[in-house]
């Protein structure tokens, strides 16, 4: 009698072992349920950020393109002769005039090479100039050529030094707000927008009435 107890004591204890097993399973089974539909959740939450993500890269992308292709004609229009509107589009124009036939006849041919697309060499001419002839009439105009040689020849970096120093060395010259609206061209060609945003504010605040500025005005609202 005392066995059979014994056994049945076995039997309900294996039996209360086994059930509780399955109940720990079951409820583990439940856990990894839930935790998969979350990560899938989560998952699927990423994805479409990611979609929204790469759409907003896309538009920001076709802006800075259609504002790169304004600025490089902006900056063609800056080397177009006032008085010749059917003359190359990037002959270079001088502002004034020298008295010194060896300083007009550097100049020249420096202009010469950048009309001809010869930009490499036109930097290099007009560097020349203004190392030869920093105190010349025609040094903040070659100055003002050298960065946009260099802007052509997409030296966008030696461009900006150039034209950053043409402002420094002659604020008040008439190329000095046109020279900072190429420095914003160069810093988009190397997707510094922020500094572009800056070489434009620069132009408003410090040239309000120059042709640069309302340029500059717009060119912020697509920045």
């Amino acid at each position: 009698m005392h066995a059979m107890i014994h056994r049945l004591a076995v039997v309900s204890a294996t039996t209360a072992l086994m059930l509780g097993a399955s109940a720990a399973h079951a409820f583990s089974d439940d856990e990894a349920r839930r935790a998969i539909l979350e990560l899938r959740t989560q998952i699927q939450q990423l994805k479409d950020q990611n979609q929204q993500a790469r759409l907003q890269l896309a538009d920001q992308m076709d802006m800075l393109h259609q504002e790169i292709a304004t600025m490089r004609g902006r900056v063609e229009e800056l080397n177009r002769p006032a008085n010749n509107t059917n003359g190359p589009a990037n002959a270079p124009q001088v502002s004034v005039q020298t008295n010194d036939p060896q300083q007009q006849a550097v100049y020249q041919a420096a202009a010469d090479q950048y009309r001809n697309g010869r930009y490499s060499e036109a930097a290099t001419s007009f560097a020349a100039f203004v190392d030869a002839y920093p105190d010349s009439e025609l040094a903040a105009d070659a100055q003002f050529y050298l960065g946009s040689s260099q802007y052509a020849s997409k030296d966008f970096k030696k461009s900006i030094q150039s034209m950053q120093a043409l402002v420094q060395s002659h604020p008040d010259n008439a190329r000095a707000p046109d020279a900072l609206l190429v420095v914003a061209a160069d810093q988009i060609e190397l997707n510094d927008l922020k500094g572009a945003k800056a070489s434009l504010q620069r132009i408003i605040k410090d040239y309000p009435s120059s042709a640069a500025a309302e340029t500059a005005k717009s060119r912020l609202k697509l920045l």
